[in-house]
């Protein structure tokens, strides 16, 4: 049996044209899972793509009670594995979808950051997250319609296969997913900031901030020894210049760590631009850390209004599978 590959076009190219287009319908529209489905071509086309191109995604499934929220254990070709998660909402199927098996950033309130790095996927593997989930949904009639890079590991680390994986999402006879809808998000790595900002591709960029300073960040998130916020903030600034893109500063709330009213001034000061936006998150409890208590979270956020600055807050999803990334692989 071969591997799962998108890069049909090699596979057909002594094909007629038309092809390409019919095997793209098969496998991302119709969303087959054995070549025999796809009627459209010839028979002797489907034994030869049967050989040589698997469309075979082994996958263990965990979901919430009310299934708002669904997670895959995908298990890969060389028996590693990687998490996916689906957060159902009223108007949107939203997928968190891994670029790194685990992480090399250890950081401190992090699960995956318990398992070490292993390798970066490939960029079929992380389009296989989203062609897994269509699969899933497609008994709903529904489709995946927004991607968040946010599951195991620093995207920008892996940052080749995560442009291949997009142009796979984008691609209109493929997983058709507008580039709009897709978000990136980076624990700050300055260069992978400065790439996309000269891609002319209008992904969303969000940034994993999670302290108001650089000492504080430092003991939660090693990354921060090599890249300050200072440094951040001008890659960032650059990137709004270029694209005239909203950035949104993630920042988990994390008990007695990073949630003081003194501390969401000093976050207020820095967020002194009108494209930045602050997203504030309820943790996920692993190991060491608690989270904010509800009113604390208010709080906080009031602070940060007084400033003007636009404040979304995320709540807790995925409690009862297990939702922060890396509990599962890590299991």
């Amino acid at each position: 049996m071969g591997s799962m590959v998108f890069n049909f076009e090699e596979i057909l190219k002594n094909e007629p044209k038309f092809r390409l287009k019919q095997v793209k319908q098969a496998v991302f529209c119709d969303l087959i899972e054995n070549w025999s489905e796809a009627r459209a071509l010839p028979k002797s086309l489907q034994e030869k793509l049967q050989k040589e191109v698997s469309l075979d995604i082994k996958a263990e499934v965990f979901a919430s009670d009310n299934e708002e929220v669904v997670k895959t254990l995908i298990i890969l070709e060389d028996g590693l594995k990687v998490e996916a998660v689906l957060m159902r909402h009223k108007d949107r199927n939203t997928v968190c979808v891994s670029s790194q098996v685990g992480c090399p950033l250890n950081c401190s309130f992090c699960a995956t950051g318990k398992l070490g790095f292993k390798r970066n996927l490939s960029s079929d593997e992380i389009a296989g997250q989203i062609l897994f989930f269509n699969r899933y949904l497609k008994k709903e009639k529904q489709r995946v319609s927004n991607v968040v890079f946010m599951g195991m590991g620093e995207p920008f680390l892996n940052y080749e296969n995560v442009m291949g994986a997009i142009k796979i999402l984008n691609d209109k006879d493929g997983l058709n997913i507008g580039v709009r809808k897709i978000s990136i998000s980076t624990a700050g790595i300055v260069e992978g900031i400065e790439k996309l900002a000269q891609e002319n591709i209008d992904v969303n960029l969000a940034i994993s901030l999670h302290a108001p300073n650089d000492e504080l960040r430092k003991k939660l998130m090693p990354v921060a020894n090599k890249y300050s916020i200072a440094e951040i903030l001008e890659a960032v600034n650059e990137y709004i210049e270029l694209t005239n893109r909203k950035v949104m500063f993630e920042y988990i709330m994390i008990k007695d760590v990073n949630d003081s009213e003194a501390q969401a001034e000093e976050l207020a000061r820095l967020m002194n631009h009108k494209l930045y936006m602050v997203n504030l998150i309820s943790y996920n409890a692993t190991g060491i850390f608690r989270p904010s208590s509800p009113e604390h979270i208010k709080e906080f956020k009031k602070v940060l209004e007084d400033y003007g600055i636009e404040v979304t807050q995320r709540y807790k999803l995925g409690r009862g599978v297990r939702g922060a990334c890396g509990q599962l692989a890590g299991e």
